[in-house]
């Protein structure tokens, strides 16, 4: 695909314009190191546009400030380019109040997370979604992987989506627009090294 040039051009009865404004479903997915973070460099991207973005974090713990999460507010918040929401299941979803008292297992706020996702792609709330480590709920059967495609594959407008996460099931890469598998060649935690500032947060 040199210069972005595409190999083939389908014929779908669409011009090349209405063909490069298609919504993109992305899935990057692998055992490797980088998935969130290049999901992360296209919200950027997608800021840059100005597009509204909404950023759903499913596994990470709330303890772990990513840096990303942190450039990503502060850009959201500058008004120079788009706006920036961002959800992290492990602190409790922010549409949802719960009582100090009130616990509820990891499945059931990973359903409400989806419910919500639904409710705003139903809504065109955001142009760009991270769905982060979004695969592990599906892998673990806690949230319907048919329903998703389901939901993607009818949602209105021009929304654009990319979902990160080791185990993407088989029929969503088939589904996504473009998949990317990061694989593992080497890694300092081989060798004992645990994580440092700056480089995995």
């Amino acid at each position: 695909m040199p210069k972005g040039i595409p190999e083939s051009v389908p014929d779908d009865g669409l011009t090349t314009r209405q063909r490069r404004t298609l919504p993109i479903t992305a899935v990057h997915t692998g055992p490797g190191k980088g998935k969130s973070t290049a999901a992360f460099g296209m919200a950027l991207r997608a800021w840059n546009q100005g597009w509204s973005v909404g950023v759903f974090q499913f596994v990470k713990s709330a303890k772990w400030k990513v840096g990303e999460e942190n450039a990503l507010r502060v850009l959201g918040a500058s008004g120079e380019g788009g706006t920036v929401d961002w959800h992290k299941m492990g602190e409790g979803w922010s549409w949802v109040q719960r009582s100090a008292e009130m616990v509820e297992s990891s499945e059931e706020a990973a359903k409400e997370g989806w419910a919500q996702i639904k409710r705003d792609l139903a809504a065109e709330r955001y142009r760009f979604y991270v769905l982060d480590e979004f695969t592990y709920p599906m892998h673990w059967g806690w949230i319907d992987v048919d329903e998703v495609l389901a939901v993607l594959k009818d949602r209105p407008g021009s929304q654009h989506v990319v979902i990160t996460g080791r185990y993407a099931p088989e029929a969503l890469t088939d589904f996504a627009d473009l998949v990317t598998e990061m694989t593992k060649v080497k890694h300092p935690m081989d060798a004992g090294r645990k994580g440092q500032r700056g480089i995995e947060w």
